[in-house]
């Protein structure tokens, strides 16, 4: 059975002004724009609305009605910024949501019980990421379609609504024609024939409706039956999450400018923990006063959503590299990643924060250099200790691929087999006695017997070229040890012993 949840921010022009300005919420706000004669009124709060601040009235008329009113200019950025944030958080609860317009989202339900709980709990969920992301007034409703979800999430009185299944149809009965949004001529043809509530529409003859209105009656029937034939139009997310702040007031110090950055990356941060996703990049574009701009990419050394650390980036990037004049807009930009999860195996020991690891990393690049600072690899060599260094990374599953258990130990040897080779690194050089070509003695001392030679060479074709022998030799005073001859330079050297 399909289940659909609809989140809705009343009054969403304005929601989006006090989500960056949040100290609004308890003023009468009005957001303008400017006319071709004059600013008029785009959105209100509710609390100017109870002054009768109304879209399209003038600014001039809306400050006569309320005069404490609080208005701000109409940005775009801001209300598509709002608008990302909010369907970022339904995809923290759903993977398919579908963006309905401004400060509307459908959400596909169905399967979300065994996840959260039931129908109540994920109104609740979606309710708490809204709210996360900067949305405290949003509603939501569950129901069979999304027409029912929606004009029951416009009508509730609750934050959190359910409507049983089959009783779309009731749900739907007393809402107005407009809560449909049909076409102006189909809303006037219906309501000369007296037509005013949704339940009237679904009780009129459905053969009657397709002979004297088509095709668009039938899709009217439908939405106050309750049934949604339009397809779902799953949104996908972009691949870089702006936030940006207009200013007031021109801003001439980093002070005052690292204020402004702390609360739009605070906003982005909240988005980021309501999708569990984490950014590895940001680029920060500040409008000037002159008119220019100053753009800068911060690249983070470690996946992060946390502000702190980001604004101590983004402000030592800036005092390194100051903008040219005052600055009046603000927009930073995150590249969105999946974080990775930070938990061990059950027998490891726990693993360190990624940030930590980083930070250790970068000290001891700076120590002793960043080309000696990473992770062996073996290269595909015959060559003895042939290896390379790769950007160090914690494995996914500490202790292999086992999942973190204890690996089974191998057989033991018996007395008779223990016989170990310990490498000498650096190898060591010595001076070695020939006997037709065979070592004699080892630095003074008597071979009493040797076995080889085993001859490896490579990379003949470069200048890397090399080629060695290598023998076994017993020495008098009884050690057993391994010998490297070099047959490009005719040196010798300890390779190793054996215990």
């Amino acid at each position: 059975m399909s289940r659909f949840a609809c989140l809705w921010v009343e009054c969403f022009v304005a929601a989006a002004v006090e989500r960056s300005e949040p100290a609004l919420r308890a003023a009468p706000l009005a957001v303008v724009a400017p006319a071709p004669s004059v600013t008029r009124v785009v959105d209100a709060n509710p609390a100017a609305r109870e002054y009768g601040v109304r879209a399209g009235v003038t600014e001039t008329e809306a400050r006569a009605r309320c005069p404490t009113l609080v208005s701000r200019p109409f940005v775009r950025e801001h209300v598509a910024a709002a608008r990302h944030a909010l369907l970022e958080a339904a995809l923290g609860v759903s993977p398919r949501v579908e963006d309905g317009g401004a400060g509307l989202v459908y959400v596909d339900a169905a399967g979300l019980t065994w996840l959260h709980g039931d129908p109540a709990a994920v109104g609740r969920r979606l309710v708490s990421q809204a709210r996360g992301v900067g949305f405290p007034g949003c509603r939501v409703a569950l129901a069979g379609s999304r027409t029912a979800a929606r004009v029951a999430a416009v009508r509730a009185a609750e934050p959190v609504m359910v409507v049983p299944p089959g009783a779309e149809r009731a749900a739907l009965a007393g809402a107005p024609l407009a809560a449909l949004d049909l076409a102006p001529d189909l809303v006037a043809t219906l309501e000369g024939w007296g037509v005013r509530t949704l339940g009237e529409l679904a009780a009129l003859p459905r053969d009657g409706l397709a002979v004297r209105l088509g095709p668009a009656g039938l899709r009217a029937h439908d939405l106050a039956l309750g049934h949604d034939r339009d397809p779902f139009c799953a949104w996908t997310p972009p691949p870089f999450w702006d936030e940006a702040q207009g200013l007031e007031w021109e801003i001439d110090s980093l002070g005052a400018l690292a204020v402004v950055l702390d609360a739009v990356l605070g906003r982005l941060c909240a988005r980021l923990v309501a999708a569990s996703l984490a950014a590895d990049a940001l680029d920060v574009r500040l409008e000037l006063a002159s008119g220019g701009h100053h753009a800068r990419a911060v690249a983070l050394a470690v996946p992060m959503c946390e502000v702190k650390p980001m604004l101590a980036l983004l402000t030592l990037d800036l005092e390194a590299h100051p903008p040219a004049a005052a600055v009046t807009r603000v927009t930073v930009s995150a590249h969105p990643v999946r974080a990775r999860a930070g938990q061990g195996g059950l027998w490891q020991p726990p693993a360190p924060r990624l940030r930590d690891l980083v930070a250790v990393l970068a000290r001891l690049a700076a120590l002793v250099g960043p080309d000696n600072v990473g992770s062996p690899r073996l290269d595909d060599s015959h060559r003895p200790d042939a290896y390379a260094l790769t950007a160090f990374a914690p494995p996914d599953e500490p202790g292999g691929a086992g999942g973190g258990r204890t690996p089974r130990p191998d057989p033991p040897l018996s007395d008779a087999h223990r016989l170990v080779l310990r490498r000498v690194r650096p190898a060591r050089r010595v001076a070695v006695a020939t006997d037709d070509e065979r070592p004699s003695r080892v630095d003074g001392q008597c071979v009493v017997g040797c076995a080889g030679p085993w001859r490896a060479s490579g990379a003949w074709w470069d200048v890397q070229a090399w080629a060695r022998d290598e023998w076994d030799v017993a020495l008098g005073d009884g050690t057993l040890c391994r010998l490297a001859r070099d047959l490009t330079t005719d040196g010798w050297s300890l390779d190793g012993v054996y215990d």
